[in-house]
């Protein structure tokens, strides 16, 4: 009710001018009246008459104001639908707003569908680019490891980097369309963890950094594929940034369904805290490895929501830093 009367007294302030004149006029209608010394109660009479015939009239119109604006308020709750239809107009100028207003949503929708058509196009070359560069890649792993030797042991390092860049980027692409894409199983979390780990396994050795694993022995309602590219990443971050000392994977022994990567290296300044996560975020160990994208951990943050997961991390700089993922899910009820 109060949303009618504050409606009312805007249509009042619109029609401010009209009320001006409709006064005045009963002014001037009394005081002839009065000049004439006719008797006070037809003037009365008269008044009154005219008053409410007017009030009547202010309220008539004002419906009809009140409900063009509920119609218009309709097509702002439901702008997505291009196709609405506006209240019958009153005036040239209005019928001249409403054609300027869908001239312009005509054109919004040509330059949407314009950029969607170019996005698409790009999504389409750079998904056919990372699936072709896997085979060079491929093809220089085997030539690389057909000779043992101290430089091509470097080589293959880098070139499980650019493995790892380019499947960053193939899921970066993917990140749109998840949902899609999710399979929902209870998975070993052992199982996972040390896929990731036999993947890394070579690089722990060549960086001797000790790894501390304990049995997690659980099992996690997830997408295998999905929560195994982020432990890739967290891990990948934890031997980026981790020069010497251990890094240890267990359960946390207060939150037993919670996953930690705790490592020892060189820790992230308290005021990057809260924004690593954000996307493009490099943060001060960011600028000063140069390398950094500030990709990985917005990634690992976005897959974890859509498989109803979590992540936070706690970190002292010079001390190290502990990741964890929560992975109780939902509870999805089938019918």
């Amino acid at each position: 009710m109060s949303d009618v009367f504050k409606i009312f007294l805007l249509y009042l302030k619109q029609n401010t001018i009209f009320i001006a004149l409709g006064i005045i006029s009963l002014i001037i209608f009394t005081s002839v009246f009065f000049l004439y010394s006719l008797p006070l109660e037809p003037i009365l009479y008269a008044v009154l008459l005219t008053f409410a015939f007017i009030a009547a009239v202010y309220m008539l119109c004002f419906i009809k104001f009140y409900k063009r604006h509920m119609a218009l308020k309709e097509i702002m709750d439901n702008i997505c639908v291009s196709d609405y239809k506006f209240p019958d107009t009153l005036s040239i100028i209005e019928e001249d707003y409403q054609e300027l207003i869908k001239k312009i949503d005509r054109h919004r929708l040509d330059v949407i569908n314009e950029k969607n058509k170019s996005y698409s196009n790009m999504l389409d070359y750079y998904t056919i680019w990372v699936h072709q560069i896997k085979t060079p890649i491929s093809a220089m792993r085997l030539i690389l490891q057909s000779e043992k030797s101290d430089i091509n042991d470097e080589l293959l390092e880098q070139l499980f980097k650019t493995e790892q860049y380019v499947e960053m980027v193939l899921q970066y692409i993917r990140l749109e369309n998840l949902n899609s894409d999710l399979m929902f199983k209870n998975y070993s979390l052992d199982s996972m963890v040390k896929q990731v780990v036999r993947k890394y396994s070579k690089l722990f050795i060549r960086k001797k950094i000790n790894l501390v694993y304990e049995n997690l022995n659980r099992y996690v309602l997830t997408d295998e594929k999905w929560l195994v590219f982020v432990i890739e990443q967290l891990i990948s971050n934890s031997l980026k940034y981790t020069s010497s000392g251990n890094i240890s994977i267990y359960m946390d022994k207060t939150r037993p369904c919670t996953l930690v990567i705790e490592d020892t290296g060189m820790g992230i300044e308290e005021e990057d805290l809260p924004r690593v996560f954000e996307k493009g975020y490099t943060g001060y160990n960011g600028r000063a490895d140069k390398k950094s994208t500030g990709i990985g951990l917005y990634l690992c943050r976005q897959i974890l929501n859509r498989l109803s997961h979590s992540i936070e991390i706690e970190s002292e700089v010079g001390k190290g830093t502990k990741v964890k993922i929560k992975l109780e899910a939902q509870k999805v009820e089938f019918e």
